[in-house]
């Protein structure tokens, strides 16, 4: 089925599926498949619970004369090739946002500034690869004036896939640090891939970018594209500072050398968000938002999803940030925590995965940064924080942490919680 026909029949449908369990009625399903699944054995399923239309790449699972079965090569090509020819139709102006750290937060932020303008179709959770990217332009409908596609990557080469289905008109890269070395092998590869997203948009004369300014990372890569740029410097596009971090991030911004100077206190937890939160303002100024309604939004703003949320408990005051991990968060985390003015302070890390030969070193440099911060209540999880020389205890898992506190429960603390998503650290929070 070539693509022309099978835009027409998505435009019979209320929108698009991959997973049978969640057929909407008169949607399109799409048989992706999986390491343990296969989709394709699932299209009769998708029919019978509302889909409309099942495309299908495997022809024995079609019966014979049921037309609602739609056949092509290859399901996840055709998923990518529809939502870039839906773009196409609809000419939306796209931002695509990408970055080691930082990027969802930017995202959610810059989401609640633009669309106190602007109707928004902005990257919900983290769909942000080559599934997640294709399915949220699929969401993009003729009423939307802005789209903020978020685009993640641990691989060479994963960004440019996502900009080629995208087709971004304006990009920022949030930041580039120490993370997924394990698939891009080095730093330098973390820059390169990520900078595929400057070099979509170099390649496209009328396109954007919002850069951070005090990024040189970022500054290095950036020739030849028409930048905004933002950051602590007077006189660019939008500047600023922290004011506060007690244990929210307050922060003055304004716009240009003369601009009027705006106070905004968050309900972020972190210096580190800064940067974040200056992004939204400089996209919100680009786009003509009214800085009351950029100040309202960032104010009122509430971080979800285990992401510098701060929880009250009885006992304790708790700062959870156990959704990622990697050297480059930790160490802003930890440098972060060290300033805040609060008393008995203590911390429960764990391992940061993913990052191959660079593991072992870089959790060693964790634990020499605990010591030289005078951390002493410390809790660490995990096999690598327990390959480290310190000492500091270290537990193999969330499970004898959680044996531990039920042992000895902390009271009147201010905790740090960070760890990668894969050790479970969220599930320690009940016990605090």
């Amino acid at each position: 089925m070539d693509i022309n026909a099978l835009y027409r029949v998505f435009q019979e449908c209320t929108g698009v599926t991959t997973d049978s369990r969640n057929c909407p009625e008169g949607s399109l399903f799409i048989a992706l498949k999986g390491d343990t699944f296969n989709g394709n054995a699932f299209a009769a399923k998708a029919l019978e619970s509302g889909s409309a239309y099942a495309v299908v790449d495997e022809a024995e699972y079609i019966p014979s004369g049921d037309t609602r079965y739609l056949l092509t090569d290859n399901c996840l090509r055709t998923l990518q090739q529809l939502a870039n020819y839906h773009r196409r139709q609809l000419g939306t102006r796209i931002i695509g946002i990408t970055g080691t750290n930082g990027k969802t937060t930017t995202k959610e932020l810059m989401a609640a500034v633009l669309s106190r303008s602007y109707n928004l179709l902005y990257t919900q959770g983290n769909l942000n690869n080559h599934i997640g990217v294709p399915l949220t332009l699929l969401r993009l409908k003729p009423e939307h004036e802005l789209g903020i596609i978020e685009m993640g990557a641990s691989h060479p080469g994963d960004i440019k896939e996502l900009v080629d289905i995208a087709e971004p008109n304006f990009g920022i890269i949030t930041n580039v640090g120490k993370a997924h070395l394990e698939g891009f092998s080095s730093f330098e590869g973390v820059i390169k891939t990520k900078g595929e997203l400057y070099d979509y948009l170099r390649e496209h004369k009328n396109s954007t970018v919002f850069i951070h300014h005090d990024n040189a990372y970022l500054k290095e890569i950036a020739g030849g594209l028409n930048l905004i740029s933002y950051g602590s410097e007077d006189g660019l596009y939008v500047n600023g500072h922290v004011t506060g971090n007690s244990p929210y991030l307050a922060f003055e911004w304004k716009a240009g050398k003369d601009g009027e100077r705006h106070n905004v206190q968050t309900q972020l937890i972190g210096e580190y968000n800064l940067p974040n939160a200056l992004a939204a303002v400089t996209t919100g100024r680009f786009f003509d938002v009214e800085p009351a309604k950029i100040d309202a939004a960032l104010a009122e703003y509430t971080p979800q999803n285990n992401r510098s949320q701060l929880k009250q408990t009885a006992d304790n005051t708790l700062i959870i940030d156990a959704y990622n991990a990697n050297p480059t968060s930790m160490q802003a985390s930890l440098s972060n925590f060290r300033t805040m003015k609060v008393e008995n302070k203590m911390l429960i890390l764990g391992d940061m995965r993913e990052l191959g030969k660079d593991g072992p070193e870089e959790h060693q440099r964790i634990a020499n940064l605990l010591a030289e911060y005078g951390f002493k209540d410390v809790m660490l999880v995990g096999n690598l924080f327990a390959a480290a020389k310190h000492n500091f205890p270290v537990y193999p898992d969330a499970a004898a942490v959680i044996d531990a506190l039920k042992q000895n429960k902390p009271h009147g603390k201010t905790i740090l919680i960070k760890g990668s998503n894969g050790i479970k650290l969220n599930t320690v929070v009940d016990y605090l």
